[in-house]
């Protein structure tokens, strides 16, 4: 369903961009068709089936098969401490939800990542008057709480967009000596990012996996899927206490 709706989302946004700024004019309601399509399910994805990141959310892994397949991928991560913060900024990462980090999925289609990261998660999606990017309403089933989200843009912190590797995170572990393009893209990374509750997230701030894990229990293990993902595809590795708890998560 998702790679039909992104192509939906993108093919508009490539007509008529991204507007930024607040909500303005009437709200334009997705019809039937449309919601579905340009919406996710709402269930969330198995991290197994969605290497790229281009498929909303989290599904709960419960077989001893994935569990097991989970912790193959955890055990590819490498460990090392935790370097110090000296030098971190977000703008090292480029501005916030830049549409222009090459390399990633999403990029370049007219649309800035946090938007993208909506209309990939969100369902019953409501655009602002005159775009196919600016989502100002949705509901979302948030992986980290399990709750189900009616989102407003008017209180557009009640959801934020984690970074699944924290980006200061990722500074002291290794991408403090990357070149500004990578980090770009790690910190626009759909396989990076998800849309969640936005006191979950600031709870997290920029902690690892044994120190900060979902209050959600049924997706821990995938969230320890997710991360390692990340890890993998930029060789950052995780502390050892870290990777410690994130085999834990998946019965390791």
């Amino acid at each position: 369903m998702l790679a039909g709706g992104l192509t939906a989302v993108v093919a508009g946004t490539l007509l008529a961009g991204c507007e930024g700024g607040g909500l303005t004019g009437d709200a334009k309601p997705s019809d039937s068709a449309s919601a579905s399509s340009a919406g996710g399910s709402g269930v969330g994805t198995s991290p197994l089936a969605n290497p790229e990141g281009t498929k909303p959310g989290l599904a709960p892994l419960t077989s001893e098969q994935d569990r097991a397949a989970a912790r193959r991928l955890i055990g590819k991560v490498s460990t090392k401490g935790r370097g110090p913060k000296t030098g971190y900024a977000r703008d090292r990462f480029g501005y916030a939800w830049m549409d222009s980090a090459d390399g990633v999925p999403l990029a370049r289609n007219g649309c800035d990542t946090r938007n993208d990261l909506l209309a990939r998660d969100g369902r019953e999606l409501r655009y602002r008057s005159g775009s196919d990017c600016v989502v100002i309403a949705m509901t979302l089933n948030d992986p980290y709480t399990g709750t189900v989200i009616d989102w407003k843009k008017q209180k557009a912190s009640a959801v934020q967009i984690d970074h699944v590797i924290p980006l200061s995170y990722g500074w002291q572990m290794g991408a403090a000596r990357w070149d500004k393009a990578k980090r770009q893209r790690l910190a626009n990374d759909p396989l990076n990012l998800l849309p969640v509750e936005g006191s979950a997230n600031s709870s997290k701030s920029d902690s690892g996996p044994a120190s900060w894990l979902p209050p959600n229990k049924r997706i821990r293990c995938s969230y320890a899927v997710r991360v390692a993902q990340v890890a993998v595809k930029y060789e950052l590795p995780v502390t050892a206490a870290d990777k410690k708890a994130m085999l834990t998560q998946c019965g390791g």
